[in-house]
């Protein structure tokens, strides 16, 4: 047991929980947990590969709601042993190496965003796969506000969600948006009431485990890896990513189920 960051497995679910009141700040202790946590998700999806099993399918990333807040951004506290350029980029170097693992992980992350999200919270959240947030949720990247720039990820995440005129727009003028702007640009992929994100993550992540774990790891390398490439080199990422997928011997299992009217059993 972590004293900020836990998770449920469950049935190829696995579900990360932060806890950190008042309001979920990524501490440096806190930080160092998360990742901690999603390594060592990504060291099981590495130990199961070719083995025929596969103990994490989907995983959900939430938090306990305290204050209205999902997840703060970071310790303020860190800002004030700022001196120099170098200190700039260690501390740029220390969030992303948190926050990366979470989108290296094979298995798809659903965040489901239950409060305020700013600064590192939604950049945690652009981390994820998708975004499923109450109604009563807000985004930002406000870094800009104290004189810093969003250095987990969020110039480079963001810009390549919604494009780089709304990101530009966003992280430029600080300002925070609603739920109902999140979903109407694209930063989020669900609005639901107030309460039930997790629970639709829950059903959305059931959905997802009803098919081949491996086919769905491999459309989603397929997808990142070619987010940056031409079409043409797209296309070859694409082959490669079936490839794959086939080899894992799901492609025969879903067939002959969907021959025999039945349910297939992928594992």
């Amino acid at each position: 047991m972590m004293r900020y960051v836990n998770y449920e497995l469950d049935k190829g679910l696995a579900i990360v929980t932060v806890n950190n009141p008042p309001v979920n700040s990524l501490t440096e202790d806190m930080s160092n947990e998360l990742r901690q946590v999603f390594e060592e998700l990504k060291k099981m999806e590495d130990e199961d590969a070719g083995s025929g099993v596969s103990r994490v399918k989907v995983a959900i990333l939430t938090a306990e709601n305290h204050k209205g807040v999902f997840i703060a951004g970071a310790d303020i506290n860190l800002f004030l042993s700022i001196k120099d350029r170098e200190d700039g980029e260690n501390l740029g170097n220390f969030y992303q190496s948190v926050i990366n693992p979470i989108s290296e992980l094979g298995s798809p992350v659903i965040c489901a965003v239950n409060g305020l999200a700013l600064g590192g919270g939604t950049e945690i959240a652009l981390a994820c796969d998708i975004r499923i947030a109450g109604a009563n949720a807000e985004f930002g990247l406000t870094e800009v506000q104290l004189g810093v720039l969003p250095g987990g990820g969020g110039t480079q995440r963001l810009s390549r969600l919604i494009g780089p005129g709304k990101a530009k727009e966003m992280i430029f003028t600080g300002k925070r948006i609603n739920a109902e702007d999140a979903l109407r640009i694209g930063l989020i992929e669900k609005l639901v009431p107030e309460g039930e994100a997790l629970n639709e993550a829950k059903v959305m992540a059931a959905a997802m485990l009803k098919n081949a774990p491996t086919a769905i790891k491999c459309a989603k390398m397929a997808i990142d890896e070619g987010l940056n490439k031409t079409l043409k080199e797209g296309l070859l990422v694409e082959q490669k990513a079936l490839g794959l997928a086939c080899e894992s011997g799901e492609p025969v299992e879903g067939a002959k189920a969907f021959l025999e009217k039945r349910k297939p059993k992928f594992e």
